[in-house]
């Protein structure tokens, strides 16, 4: 089969007042003809790097498994940026949510066929990445209809939020955590425990109702296990009804 290509676009953020990079993978037979499924990929870069998302989301399209679909990768631009954005204290996290959702949502369905609703945009992340995806659906549950969570960072906060959601019928949920997370190196805050406070979000997220998908695969907090798993978070998510 034949695979599509990335468009690198600049994009500049009133929200964040700045230049914003994205990556835009287009199927190999992108038509304007067409709509499109969208899947907005926070840690962009790795996704495509590290996740190879493009790769499969061409071969889930071409065999029939999903809709044509454009995934949209936005990149941080260093270590520190990307928590400021991404977690939960960081100073500028609300502000990269409205870019996502004010912003970004808008430019992408003026310029490429889309469906234009929530049940067409999913969020994709991993680790802090995750978060941030699970906090914009919370706080844009009508803009987008899907959420694949790889190992997400879990605090008090991001719990808060998931009970304050009026409608768990908003979204639906694809989150996944490693067995072995207990001791998670991070940039600033030591080591972590990602395991326990996941499984808490878990049975949340059970008991609040939501449409949700949940396991525990064997392996840490690396690109390693998210790889091999980036092919059915997608499938479960946009597979046809």
């Amino acid at each position: 089969m034949e695979y599509g290509k990335i468009e690198e676009v600049s994009f500049y953020s009133n929200a964040l007042g700045e230049e914003m990079q994205l990556l835009i993978h287009l199927p190999h037979q992108y038509s304007p003809l067409y709509k499109y499924s969208v899947l907005f990929a926070s840690d962009g870069k790795d996704y495509f790097q590290y996740g190879r998302i493009g790769r499969v989301a061409d071969e889930l399209v071409n065999d029939g498994e999903i809709d044509n679909m454009i995934v949209v990768g936005i990149p941080y631009k260093s270590v520190k940026e990307r928590r400021r954005m991404y977690h939960p204290n960081g100073d500028r996290h609300k502000e990269y949510i409205r870019f996502l959702a004010h912003e970004l949502v808008p430019y992408i369905d003026e310029n490429y066929p889309t469906y234009q609703v929530g049940a067409g945009r999913g969020l994709i992340g991993d680790s802090l990445a995750a978060t941030i995806s699970l906090l914009t659906a919370l706080k844009y549950p009508n803009c987008f209809g899907k959420v694949i969570l790889h190992s997400p960072y879990v605090d008090d906060y991001v719990l808060e939020q998931v009970e304050a959601l009026e409608d768990p019928s908003a979204f639906s949920i694809y989150h996944v955590i490693g067995k072995e997370e207990t001791e998670v190196k991070t940039t600033e805050d030591g080591v972590q425990d990602f395991l326990t406070p996941n499984r808490k979000l878990n049975n949340l997220i059970k008991r609040r109702g939501f449409s949700y998908f949940y396991e525990e695969f064997i392996g840490d907090h690396t690109w390693k296990y998210w790889q091999k798993d980036v092919r059915r978070a997608i499938k479960n998510s946009f597979q046809y009804e």
